[in-house]
């Protein structure tokens, strides 16, 4: 039996013709593919010689199946670690492992244009000289808040190591005990303090700390006051924190700029859909901090980057520092992050950003996705099993961990198939769809779902 198996082995010129196999041709390259099928060959004599693998049919077309089957599994596995696009059925809006925000049409537009060809990203169009990288973003910003100056950099992390390099280097910067907080990542703020060359000096207690504590700490080696926004951490209960305009009046008696390290950094007031306790970026500036820092990819909607906004004297020696130069982001970033600006200038931001409109989309504008969702799926017969049910989706990213967005979800079931089962099949599915499983069930959060994406879910659905 061994013999005929090897002799029944198609060759590497048959296998390149074979039907089931052009596909990836076409897709990964004849030379990758001959590669790949040189490996599945080969795998399969040792385990005829072996004669511990598993039954292996005779005949020719048999084999030439399997072969294509192993080729596939065998580009399947390295085409999953690729970056590429998934359907986020979640729920989570600013899912961290997904990317976070979604950026909007007209920023993907702006990218488009810039990425094709050449653009000012370091030209004065007006003088005819090199120009400032983002200086346009001054204006925008200037416009929207009031804003003396901006610099980007590759994320709000870099923000805050770039801001306190160049206003604590060698000194002392005063932090709050209570928020002392570890992101994304495990970095952690004494970990950034030390790391951008300053010395951190901690006042208060986890749960209470007076503006006293923060007066009494100053000395000639204190460099700036930094007020870190939890983000996904909160303290409840006996607790007790100065207010922002407290803490900057008090800066500004002893000369020092008070950083204010908004985290996710929205840029209107989201109390309306119960997300209350992330500070906007103009409350923040209009309490009297001298910079802040917050993150692009959050819940302003934009690209991945940290933006540090403030007085024009501070902004200046940021963008002079030379880790700016090794921290700063690339024309994408911009042209994605000046597009998404003007979407908050012409009042259109909720509607033209996907993340924020996911935010602000109700129960019933979920619950009627879903349903229409559901009616298309079993319009044609299938064996999976669709139902609704109340739920909730999350804001995620680090923002406003306490909220629940009330939700509709489809739960999915089949006859022969686990929820892990159906997660994997999903998960695996092209494009990959990403869901959740709650008490067992395999549910779909169409909130987090873009609308091009639904008739990728009805076909995988179908297919189940």
């Amino acid at each position: 039996m061994a013999n005929n198996i090897l002799r029944s082995l198609p060759s590497i010129d048959v296998m390149l013709r074979h039907g089931s196999l052009s596909e990836l041709v076409s897709r990964d390259g004849r030379e990758n593919v001959r590669d790949r099928l040189r490996e599945a060959l080969d795998e399969i004599r040792r385990e005829v010689l072996r004669g511990d693998g598993l039954p292996l049919p005779e005949d020719p077309e048999s084999l030439a199946r399997e072969v294509s089957r192993r080729v596939r599994a065998r580009f399947e596995s390295r085409h999953l670690g690729r970056t590429q696009p998934v359907i986020n059925a979640t729920g989570v809006v600013l899912h961290t492992n997904l990317g976070r925000a979604p950026l909007s049409a007209a920023a993907l537009t702006a990218i488009g244009e810039v990425a094709a060809g050449y653009c000012n990203l370091e030209y004065d169009l007006a003088t005819g000289n090199r120009g400032k990288r983002g200086s346009g973003l001054d204006a925008m910003f200037g416009d929207l808040l009031g804003a003396g100056a901006a610099a980007v950099v590759n994320n709000c992390a870099a923000a805050v190591l770039l801001t306190l390099n160049t206003l604590a280097e060698g000194g002392e910067v005063i932090v709050s005990r209570g928020e002392l907080v570890e992101i994304g990542g495990s970095f952690r703020i004494p970990d950034v303090i030390t790391k951008s060359g300053a010395r951190l000096r901690e006042v208060g207690t986890t749960n209470r700390t007076r503006l006293s504590d923060y007066e009494q700490a100053i000395n000639e080696q204190t460099k700036a006051i930094l007020r870190v926004h939890p983000s996904n951490y909160r303290i409840i209960g006996f607790t007790e924190k100065p207010e922002l305009c407290d803490l900057a009046a008090l800066a500004r008696a002893h000369n020092l700029p008070l950083f204010d390290d908004l985290g996710s950094g929205s840029l209107v007031d989201l109390a309306g859909i119960g997300i209350s306790e992330e500070p906007t970026v103009a409350s923040s500036l209009e309490a009297g901090a001298t910079v802040v820092a917050f993150s692009g990819d959050k819940l302003l909607g934009g690209p991945q980057c940290g933006i540090v906004l403030g007085e024009p004297a501070i902004i200046k020696n940021i963008k002079s520092n030379p880790l700016m130069r090794a921290l700063r982001v690339d024309k994408l970033s911009y042209a994605a992050l000046e597009a998404t600006i003007a979407s908050y200038l012409r009042g259109n931001a909720q509607r033209e950003l996907p993340a924020l409109a996911a935010l602000h989309a109700t129960r019933d504008e979920v619950g009627a996705r879903a349903e229409y969702l559901i009616d298309r799926v079993i319009a044609i017969p299938c064996e999976v099993e669709l139902r609704l049910i109340d739920g909730f989706s999350a804001v995620g990213g680090g923002s406003a961990p306490e909220v629940q967005l009330p939700s509709v979800l489809i739960t999915v079931s089949h006859p022969r198939l686990s929820a892990d089962d159906i997660e994997k099949r999903l998960r695996h599915n092209s494009p990959p769809i990403i869901a959740r499983i709650v008490d067992d069930r395999l549910t779909l959060d169409v909130r987090t779902v873009q609308p091009r994406d639904e008739a990728a879910i009805i076909t995988a659905l179908q297919r189940l």
